[in-house]
């Protein structure tokens, strides 16, 4: 006899590194039967699966639609993903499908040039920006716009080839390092760098569920900042009575840059500095966001990431309602030397306070890792998590955990 599921049938394109996201699935696989389209044999995520099927890069839209038409148990109810690098076609697919997703959107917010120019469009507040395609023009740009600047790749993800420029003295070379940056997988591909005004003040973040137009706040993280002058985000910390959840100034900007984007249906990752000036729009990700947010969020608030980021894909109002108030955080390690080729990796975890919550390793023995600027994710070695009752108890439990790391033997980089 047959068993009728009727849970909703959602595609998720790609799933991403077990440490970063199987919260998620997690998640998601009580509420829906979730297929995975996939470039390899799924492993972990059997556990949270309906069913998969591998078609390789997942860079043909046209495959993936015919595959998601031949889906047996009923229509797919929506069609989202994580991955950043499959934003695109993810769109393009679920438009295919009739389904929540517009690609046009989509690309306005992976290329930083199209937010920037349709942001100022909206008037939305945000830093001054400029492509700039030669070191005379940055520098004439910079001296225009006036220093501190920032240099930037426009279509790049992870603060890769991102850094701060005090003075005319450093711009040469820091123009070098961002026009530098290759992309693996694309060995044609050349930075666009852009050069923006430097905003002062506390970087945050936040994830948002967006449905018809309506812009749901769903998590707000306080970002740490290490390795200067690389921007590199080193640790989060989401609170659950952070009075930003209810400012109304910042949700007025989350709603403005939105419209001005026309994005109307899915999550986003939206990044802010709370400068002296008021708040500033640095970026808008068409996707939730990473280095364990979502789940920093969950555990702080209750609120559920992926689920809301679930039902906006399938065309349904989110449901976000806190039932917590806590404080939840995550802290990122590196190597203390660049080209550290990785034999042995572990946390001493005896004697760790009690606000621990996840100790992840990120490498294995052969592993080479770097610290920034060398190495910016991808040169992580491990992480911890830490929950309590207030910031400070968190910050001494991943000091803590820091401590306790070694590497070969030996402790951490210093991330100041």
């Amino acid at each position: 006899m047959t068993v009728h599921d009727d849970r909703p049938l959602l595609l998720m394109v790609r799933t991403g590194k077990r440490e970063f996201r199987e919260y998620l699935l997690r998640s998601l696989a009580p509420a829906y039967r979730v297929h995975l389209f996939t470039g390899v044999a799924p492993t972990w995520e059997l556990e949270y699966i309906a069913g998969a099927t591998e078609l390789g890069p997942l860079l043909d839209v046209k495959a993936m639609a015919e595959a998601a038409r031949r889906l047996s148990g009923g229509p797919v109810a929506g069609v989202f993903t994580w991955d950043e690098a499959r934003t695109p076609q993810t769109a393009e697919l679920a438009l295919e499908l009739g389904l929540p997703g517009d690609p046009a959107v989509t690309a306005r917010c992976r290329d930083k040039l199209l937010t920037r120019r349709a942001l100022a469009a909206a008037a939305v507040a945000q830093p001054a920006s400029v492509p700039v395609g030669s070191l005379a023009q940055a520098f004439a740009e910079a001296a225009r716009i006036g220093y501190p600047v920032i240099l930037k790749p426009s279509d790049l993800a992870l603060s890769v080839g991102v850094i701060k420029v005090a003075g005319p003295e450093e711009l040469a070379a820091a123009y070098e390092f961002t026009s530098a940056v290759r992309h693996g997988a694309l060995p044609d591909w050349r930075p666009q760098v852009l050069l923006e005004e430097y905003v002062d003040g506390e970087e945050i973040s936040v994830d948002a569920a967006v449905h018809d137009g309506e812009v749901t706040l769903l998590c707000l993280a306080r970002k740490e900042i290490g390795h200067q002058p690389y921007c590199i985000e080193i640790g989060h910390y989401v609170h659950g009575d952070d009075p930003l959840l209810h400012d109304p100034q910042l949700r007025r900007l989350l709603q403005d840059a939105h419209a001005a984007l026309g994005f109307r249906d899915g999550v986003t990752h939206t990044e802010i500095k709370l400068s002296s000036r008021g708040p500033r729009i640095i970026e808008v990700n068409g996707r939730l966001g990473g280095d364990m947010i979502p789940y920093l969020g969950l555990r702080a608030t209750g609120v559920d990431v992926a689920l809301a980021a679930a039902a906006v894909a399938c065309g349904q109002p989110p449901v976000a309602a806190p039932d917590r108030k806590q404080v939840a955080a995550v802290r990122f390690f590196y190597p203390a030397r660049p080209d550290t080729v990785v034999q042995t990796l572990a946390f001493e975890r005896a004697g760790l306070p009690s606000a621990v919550d996840e100790l992840a390793l990120l490498a294995d023995p052969g592993d080479r890792r770097s610290p920034p600027p060398e190495g910016t994710v991808n040169g992580r070695v491990a992480y911890a998590t830490a929950v309590a009752a207030t910031r400070r108890e968190c910050e001494r439990a991943l000091d803590a955990a820091g401590a306790a790391l070694r590497v070969n033997g030996e402790p951490p980089a210093d991330h100041g």
